[in-house]
């Protein structure tokens, strides 16, 4: 199956990784149980018992799934971008040393990037691009 239908909201982030404005995304103050999956492909990302408060205006987690994430140097040279290991959507950036958690790190996730999933419902299948 193919990747999921994307807004052209969502594809500016997810594919041309754009940011979406602080405070405006649907899961910056959601914390209820669940599974945070990627948008574009349904790869489980982050559990919500990850998720944590840190007041910059985006969903913030101090620990993913393992092999669910993976971390490259952005354009800009200075910040780490995150994306889905599995189809490579454009997630946020990571940063570590501020203290928010005993871990230490900070994922700073687009809303429109990712897709909860409460707690008792059936995870979606993870797609392929074909």
């Amino acid at each position: 199956m193919p990747y999921n239908h994307l807004s052209a909201e969502e594809e500016r982030v997810i594919v041309h990784k754009g940011t979406e404005r602080p405070y405006t995304g649907e899961y910056d103050k959601l914390f209820s149980p669940g599974t945070f999956i990627c948008r574009r492909c349904n790869n489980p990302l982050y559990s919500a018992e990850a998720k944590f408060h840190s007041g910059c205006g985006w969903p913030s987690f101090d620990e993913e799934y393992p092999n669910s994430v993976e971390r490259h140097v952005d354009a800009d040279g200075r910040r780490i971008e995150i994306v889905c290991a599995h189809c490579h959507a454009h997630l946020g950036h990571v940063f570590e040393g501020e203290g928010f958690t005993d871990k230490n790190t900070r994922h700073c996730v687009n809303s429109l990037s990712i897709r909860f999933i409460p707690e008792g419902k059936e995870l979606p299948p993870v797609l392929d691009s074909n």
